[in-house]
């Protein structure tokens, strides 16, 4: 279950000038640190079981295995113990483990797509809605990973999940949060300067007339590729003399207004989201453990690096000690596994 509520303040949008997109080398930021060499699925699975048996459960050895295998490991493990044992995994893991330990464990033993489905889910139900955990699936994962969390969501609940989100959001949330789960963004690396030039133009005299909810602003976010918005942005600071989120700032408790500016940061500096987020999440009274779960457990095969050293950068700590501080036991040993830290 999530209970997510946070609103985000955010930090002021950092600025990157770009001229043209050009290709770049890319280098995995994942934190997710897999064996040399991995065992096959049928022994995982036994050794899963083995972890089960008897009055106690092996947590480490759960932690040993689960949190090294990627994605397609993961789900060829669950595949592999449902033929061999006719049981499923998740509800053994369910019934086995307890806790923040047991909700980081199942929540990365899903398949991705799977994963973003259930979470989006989660965030449409009255007790644990969150139009932000919905959002941030929306912006952060690409145009791709967001059809197969669709698909998923359409297999697994029978129904859509824009269909889930307009009859659970209303208003101008809804205006915004429909588009962001069925856009198919452009995922090359083309940028329009003329287009950036005049789309900044369009974006801030919507600005400044505080037509935050006009059509044409909701367009240009909802459908424009994330190079494009990068050069948009750009153009808008150098045109105007103001980033765009210090212009969306005209009332900085306005819910809406703060939608709008975490959207341009997932799009744009998602670290910058997920290091915010993280440090509310942690720096708080109480921990906020859904949240800080839900981060590590999304991000581990995907950019949690490049969030640590940017939770370092503005926290003068690094990331993997702030969370042995404020958490402990078997979910400790859990997210620090999925931050790369101890053998795989």
């Amino acid at each position: 279950m999530l209970n997510l509520q946070a609103t985000i303040e955010e930090d002021e949008y950092a600025e990157t000038h770009y001229t043209r997109s050009k290709k770049k080398t890319k280098t995995t930021m994942a934190t997710l640190k897999l064996p040399s060499t991995i065992p096959s699925p049928s022994e995982d699975c036994e050794q899963l079981k083995k972890a089960f048996a008897g009055w106690g459960t092996n947590e480490d050895l759960i932690i040993k295995i689960l949190a090294h295998r990627d994605g397609a490991q993961r789900k060829k493990i669950q595949e592999t113990y449902f033929e061999t044992y006719g049981e499923n995994l998740l509800k053994d893991l369910d019934s086995e483990l307890s806790s923040d330990f047991q909700h980081a464990v199942l929540l990365w033993t899903l398949e991705p797509a799977e994963r973003d489905a259930y979470l989006v889910n989660e965030a449409t139900k009255k007790l644990t809605a969150s139009n932000w955990v919905i959002m941030e699936v929306a912006c952060t994962r690409s145009s791709h990973q967001l059809l197969c969390a669709r698909q998923a969501y359409h297999a697994k609940y029978k129904k859509s999940m824009e269909e889930d989100i307009a009859h659970r959001t209303s208003g101008d949330f809804r205006k915004l949060l429909v588009p962001l789960v069925t856009a198919l963004r452009y995922e090359g690396d083309e940028i329009n300067m003329t287009l950036a030039k005049s789309e900044a133009k369009t974006l801030h005299e919507k600005i400044c007339d505080k037509n935050y909810n006009d059509d044409e602003l909701i367009r240009i976010l909802t459908t424009r590729s994330k190079p494009q918005l990068n050069a948009t942005f750009n153009h808008y600071n150098n045109q105007f003399g103001n980033a765009i989120n210090k212009d969306l700032k005209a009332d900085p408790e306005d819910e809406y207004l703060k939608f709008i500016r975490s959207i341009i940061k997932c799009l744009t500096v998602p670290e910058k989201y997920y290091e915010k987020l993280l440090r509310m999440a942690i720096n708080k009274l109480g921990t906020d453990e859904r949240a800080l779960t839900r981060v590590v457990v999304t991000r581990a095969e995907v950019d949690l690096q490049r969030i640590a050293e940017e939770y370092q950068r503005r926290n003068s700590v690094p990331l993997e000690r702030a969370i042995a501080g404020d958490t402990s036991g078997d979910y400790e040993r859990m997210l620090l596994a999925l931050m790369g830290h101890g053998d795989a």
